[in-house]
């Protein structure tokens, strides 16, 4: 049995395809069928003197995103998808459908194709970006394995918020207690990393944030490693290192998948070799105020954006002008400390600025990654959660990382959406997840 990403391998060889039509065409004596298996879209034709009148007659009637499998000869075709075609000498039908496939080869509304998620990632863009996805994770859990990390699960329930916001997701359990779904399994990394040195978190995330931007979800993944003992300055490079590699497997592996995409890959290709560029919050505000005051600003920001004044955060469109004044992710260190979680280490140089950072990418794909050194010190971090008014017995726990055997640590937060996106060059977030969920969308 062979597989459409391996046809390439047995020209003028006979191979046997199971495969799913998608579209078909035909032209006198002969059926023009494209199929796809998983693995890659290929063409094959039947031929009318080439195969029985059964044979050619189940081409005939076949219907799109009917099951077959196929026996032929693969032939070079340099006009043909992958550069092969499969001349048909067999064919064998598979169960028949129940009505009309929905999704024809013509133009369709998002609405129409999120109600049809199910069936819609069958489809070459879906396709193409959920190998990327894919990719993505692979390449993640090998560059962290590379790093002599080892993988520690957080809980999906929670007592409280990991950064002291209120937008959770609360669980009713059973009528006597409350839980939250996790915003981040950051904290139990710390525990994980003060046990093995390094550590890292991989699981789906959810924040309760009445939001319809292109550049959120409700229920998404992020990896968060954390590292016992590190800095800040060491944290930034290990996001440095991971980016790169990210981007590099994605190039070497999968240019069919971007190539579907039409996806410019010399946009991505400076990313793949690291030296990203370091920028202070402080910096970042006097190259906001530059970029705004000459009026060149990207296409996709409001002509009316006005500059950031030191001890705000951030919106979507600074994030887009900053990003796009760079051809590789830039990273953004030293924000304000009022502006951070709790848990953020003071720059000893100056209290007023956390040892944080945010990775800003570029065209407009805003930020990837958000991480910091954390406070180690016992009494400062008790301090922390009293002044964000946060119950000092949900943070018992995270408190006795500090009365025992505390060391200066650090660790980030990937959103694997948001890297998809940017990676793939799509739009919205909601094509980086097999079956998103949002504000107003909850199905299939």
């Amino acid at each position: 049995m062979a597989f459409i990403r391996d046809l390439g391998k047995h020209i003028d060889e006979t191979v046997t395809l199971d495969a799913w039509l998608t579209d078909k065409s035909s032209k006198g004596k002969l059926h023009f069928l494209k199929l796809r298996d998983g693995t890659g879209f290929a063409q094959a034709t039947v031929f009318k003197n080439d195969v029985t009148e059964d044979v050619f007659e189940a081409a005939r009637r076949l219907s799109q995103e009917q099951a077959v499998r196929v026996t032929g000869v693969v032939r070079a075709d340099d006009r043909a998808p992958g550069g092969v075609e499969l001349a048909v000498r067999d064919l064998v039908v598979g169960a028949e459908g129940q009505g009309e496939y929905p999704i024809t080869p013509k133009e369709h509304g998002i609405d129409f194709l999120l109600d049809r998620r199910h069936l819609h990632v069958r489809h070459r863009r879906p396709w193409a970006i959920l190998r990327v996805r894919d990719a993505v994770q692979r390449a993640l859990t090998d560059f962290f394995h590379e790093e002599g990390f080892i993988r520690f699960d957080a809980p999906f329930f929670t007592p409280n918020a990991a950064e002291g916001t209120t937008n959770l997701f609360e669980i009713d359990l059973f009528g006597e207690d409350k839980a939250y779904l996790s915003q981040s399994g950051q904290l139990y990394a710390e525990a994980g990393a003060l046990s093995f040195g390094k550590v890292y978190t991989f699981g789906p995330t959810f924040r309760a944030e009445k939001s319809k931007t292109r550049r959120h979800l409700l229920e998404f993944w992020m990896i968060e490693p954390e590292v016992a003992p590190s800095t800040h300055d060491e944290n930034m490079a290990l996001q440095e290192r991971m980016i790169s590699f990210v981007v590099r497997r994605v190039l070497e592996r999968h240019a069919e998948e971007l190539r579907v995409l039409e996806r410019d890959v010399e946009k991505l290709r400076p990313a793949s070799e690291g030296n990203f560029p370091r920028v202070t919050y402080t910096d970042a505000l006097d190259l906001l105020r530059r970029v705004i005051a000459s009026g060149n600003l990207p296409e996709n920001v409001p002509a009316d954006t006005q500059p950031v004044e030191w001890g705000d955060d951030f919106g979507a469109p600074h994030e887009t002008i900053i990003g796009a004044q760079f051809d590789r992710p830039v990273i953004i260190e030293r924000y304000p400390a009022a502006i951070k979680a709790f848990y953020m280490q003071p720059d000893p140089q100056d209290p007023r600025v956390a040892l944080c950072d945010d990775m800003i990418a570029p065209e407009g794909y805003g930020e990837i990654i958000g991480g910091s050194e954390r406070i180690h010190d016992y009494d400062l971090l008790r301090r922390r959660i009293e002044e964000h008014d946060l119950p000092m017995e949900a943070f018992e726990w995270y408190l006795d990382l500090r009365r025992y055997g505390s060391v200066p640590h650090a660790g980030f937060g990937l959103g694997l959406e948001r890297l998809v996106a940017w990676i793939t060059g799509i739009d919205h977030l909601r094509e980086a997840i097999p079956f998103p969920r949002m504000l107003t969308r909850m199905t299939p």
